[in-house]
């Protein structure tokens, strides 16, 4: 094996990388120009400016702002645009533009078919048009140069009563890239265990679910998401740095929860951007990411809502890059993290580490393959 000079970790070439995308929201990744558009087509006249400049910048701070009621009023305009067929499609589409140009290869992006409704949709409809749009943002992206894999996990609404539903559809469409289910939406006062039907019938047909927990309601959050529904993954699961303990001298003993997460290598699926918005740190240096990372947890790198965060993948593993000193071989283990807990089949998941991220990186790092 012979070496050259490795790439400088800068955010352009971080943005050429080979990257995968876990836990990414679709009604939360709009492009301010799109919900707009979409605003004046669909008659939904409750935007706050559409100035799209201003709107964007709007995104931004009310989930910066600390307020609960401005964070899920985002979440409402980008819903409220996107309650019709054409909508659904040029948002998958945009979608998989947009993060196939950033060097996304793989991602897994998730929406709450429950919530499109409003205009008549059947929730059969909402999930093909979702995949259209996507198929067709893939076919674009492809003839830009940029190739990617897109499959779709299916939300329920925790507070909601259609878990089991949705599970189903999920299960009627996984052999068309719905490669698995979710519940997402307020833990507090909502554990997972309220959904246990709907997680012993996915058990049942041997389909695939994360679940989000530990990001809002800290331990019992998670343990119940483990032990009593069986999930695969964790959405977030910063709150498992609770229990971690570090000592004054350095010295970490980590807890029986913490230390099952580990052993069973639970992918956690971060967001480090989103994490800061929801609370999980006071700023970035303080993120669990860092000391997760450090024990090797299966920690991955996402982005929840790029809308509202102003993120991409690229720039959060910039700023982490900035903030803990992470270098190409970091990057490539965070990828392969991800890669390995997608919930695709074994050999694709291999075919994709083995031809795509691999050699992405041996490119960036200077190592020369064969």
């Amino acid at each position: 094996m012979s070496t050259t000079n490795p790439r400088p970790v800068t955010p352009e070439a971080v943005r050429t990388a080979p990257k995968v995308l876990l836990h990414d929201h679709l009604d939360g990744g709009l492009r301010p120009q799109t919900v707009v558009e979409l605003a004046e087509a669909g008659g939904y006249r409750d935007l706050p400016t559409t100035d799209v400049a201003a709107l964007g910048q709007w995104f931004r701070e009310s989930a910066d702002s600390g307020s609960l009621v401005r964070y899920l009023e985002t979440f409402a305009h980008t819903v409220g645009v996107m309650q019709n067929t054409d909508a659904l499609v040029r948002v998958a589409a945009e979608c998989a533009q947009d993060l196939a140009a950033d060097g996304v290869v793989y991602a897994e992006v998730r929406y709450a078919p429950e919530l499109f409704t409003e205009g008549g949709l059947r929730l059969d409809e909402i999930v093909e048009a979702v995949q259209e749009g996507f198929r067709v943002g893939a076919e674009r992206a492809a003839a830009a140069g940029h190739r990617i894999r897109i499959g779709t996990l299916l939300c329920a609404m925790r507070q909601n009563a259609r878990s089991l539903e949705i599970a189903e559809l999920a299960v009627r469409y996984r052999d068309s890239e719905v490669v698995g289910f979710d519940i997402a939406g307020p833990e507090a006062g909502f554990p997972p265990t309220r959904n246990l039907d709907a997680f012993e019938y996915l058990r049942q047909q041997n389909a695939h679910f994360t679940i989000h927990a530990g990001e809002a309601f800290g331990l019992p959050s998670i343990w119940e998401a483990l032990q009593h529904c069986g999930a695969e993954r964790l959405g977030h699961g910063v709150r498992i740095v609770d229990d971690i303990k570090v000592a004054d001298d350095g010295t970490i003993h980590l807890g029986r929860l913490a230390s099952y997460v580990r052993d069973r290598r639970i992918p956690l699926e971060m967001c480090p951007s989103s994490n800061l918005q929801t609370g999980a740190a006071d700023r970035i240096e303080n993120h669990p990411i860092g000391l997760l990372t450090k024990l090797r947890f299966r920690v991955t790198v996402n982005t929840d809502n790029r809308l509202m965060s102003g993120c991409t993948v690229s720039s959060e593993m910039s700023t982490l890059v900035d903030t803990f000193g992470y270098d190409w071989a970091d990057l490539r283990w965070f990828t392969i993290n991800a890669m390995k807990s997608a919930f695709i089949g074994f050999d694709e998941r291999l075919n994709i580490i083995d031809t795509i991220i691999k050699p992405g990186y041996a490119a960036l790092m200077g190592i020369a393959t064969p």
